[in-house]
């Protein structure tokens, strides 16, 4: 800085100010600067005092997985032992491999510092769906690796599996021909299919507030399903909040719309045994709204005979569905009790869980390994007797729940009369003597 001097040696007061100035900023900022490197000394030293170093790499105990786990031991002898190995897997040696040649490709790993772990593992890992905690001493993986292989692995299975078995759409022979073997199994015409849905229990998840607390008091996602007489589901809808009123969900579920909007390929009314001109429609009780597309119970208010005949000819049909859902919660140990994931791997979980059910009851129509015959409900044709299905022995405490009811009860006239047609076809050309026996 240039500083003008007088003559007589004396600063001017303007030269003066300015130095002074110049001489307070420098001394602030050297402040700064100082008090700056010891608030990152303090930071880096606090850093260094929470920082735990780590005693291994991988725990002892977790080396060893390839020598003493679940897997390379028990695994190999089970397969040699169809048997036991479906028992605990739901799958015999046979089909966990054809299920591994599918899924295989998406869950093979690369190794990088060490050895992964492989597909067969992952999907066996998966597939056993036991706690996270329980298959770390069971299996020698940590729980965090545990979760990350699950949501892999159900992710590939349902991006592998769902085109196969559970396709979006049907073409319109599909469905008829979805109808004519309800007709063959239950007795009930033009039936496209039977319709439930559940609340699936998740635990709390973490800052989502009330959006998955239902009126149940439990945090839930819901799922909705439509199922065959084989007790195969043929279209889902999975992941709804939990919170949302009964009235809504089925009206803004994908489900839903798509039959509302007419893009399900139904087939058109046809006629049946008597000429009389029926819709192809989909069955459940009263907790779904009265529909073109879909058929509901008569309230018990007020009953007349044919109506009784008509609701139990309903339940029949409807009874399908029960069983579809019992079968999944009975075979698939996951929903024996409220999954213990966030609602995105729960719905991973669910879709895969599916995905299985549906691919392995294909393979075991006619049978009756997958699905033996004391699994679902049988009833005798005179109606005196009625066995329960053994998956009602497990309902208590599992992961699904009901839901009391999908919509509003507001019907249309041409919705009452398509119910009132099928009702009247019931009770004549229609009709079966076994229908009559529960009114003697």
């Amino acid at each position: 800085m240039k500083v003008t001097i007088r003559s007589n040696g004396v600063y001017s007061a303007k030269c003066a100010n300015n130095l002074g100035t110049a001489v307070a900023k420098a001394v602030k900022k050297r402040r700064i600067m100082i008090a700056t490197a010891v608030m990152l000394e303090l930071q880096e030293t606090q850093v260094k005092r929470d920082y735990k170093k780590k005693q291994y790499w991988v725990a002892p105990y977790l080396k060893d997985r390839q020598e003493h786990s679940f897997f390379h031991i028990s695994i190999p002898k089970l397969t040699f032992e169809d048997s036991i190995h479906f028992h605990n897997y739901v799958f015999s040696a046979t089909q966990l491999e054809e299920l591994l040649t599918l899924v295989g490709p998406q869950l093979q790993k690369m190794n990088v510092i060490r050895e992964c772990i492989g597909p067969k593992e992952r999907l066996a890992l998966t597939l056993r769906c036991d706690s996270m905690t329980s298959m770390l001493y069971q299996y020698l993986v940590r729980v965090n690796t545990t979760s990350n292989i699950i949501r892999e692995t159900c992710k590939a299975i349902w991006d592998t599996l769902q085109p196969l078995v559970l396709p979006s759409a049907l073409t319109e022979t599909e469905c008829l021909d979805v109808a004519q073997n309800f007709d063959d199994v239950t007795n009930f015409a033009h039936c496209i299919g039977a319709i439930d849905g559940k609340h699936v229990t998740i635990q709390c998840p973490n800052n989502t507030g009330s959006t998955y607390y239902n009126y149940k008091q439990s945090h839930s996602i819901v799922i909705l399903g439509i199922c065959d007489a084989n007790y195969i589901f043929r279209f889902v809808d999975i992941g709804a909040y939990g919170r949302r009123s009964d009235g809504g969900i089925f009206g803004d579920s994908i489900i839903g719309s798509n039959f509302d909007c007419q893009r399900m390929n139904v087939p058109k009314p046809a006629a049946v045994e008597d000429g009389r001109i029926l819709p192809f429609c989909l069955m459940r009780d009263k907790t779904f709204p009265l529909k073109s597309y879909l058929l509901r119970s008569y309230p018990r208010i007020g009953l007349t005979l044919m109506d009784d005949i008509f609701n139990y000819r309903l339940s029949c049909a409807r009874r399908i569905i029960e069983n579809t859902f019992g079968i999944l919660a009975s075979q698939w140990r996951v929903f024996r009790k409220p999954i213990i994931a966030q609602p995105e791997t729960a719905k991973l979980i669910v879709q895969a869980m599916e995905c299985l059910h549906n691919w392995l009851r294909k393979e075991d129509i006619g049978k009756n390994v997958y699905v033996p015959p004391n699994m679902i409900d049988e009833e005798s044709e005179d109606l005196n007797s009625f066995q329960s299905g053994t998956w009602r022995i497990m309902k208590d405490g599992c992961a699904f729940q009901d839901i009391t009811n999908y919509g509003t009860n507001t019907n249309a006239r041409n919705c009452m009369k398509i119910r009132d047609e099928f009702r009247d076809y019931f009770c004549n050309e229609g009709s079966v003597p076994w229908q009559y026996n529960r009114h003697k």
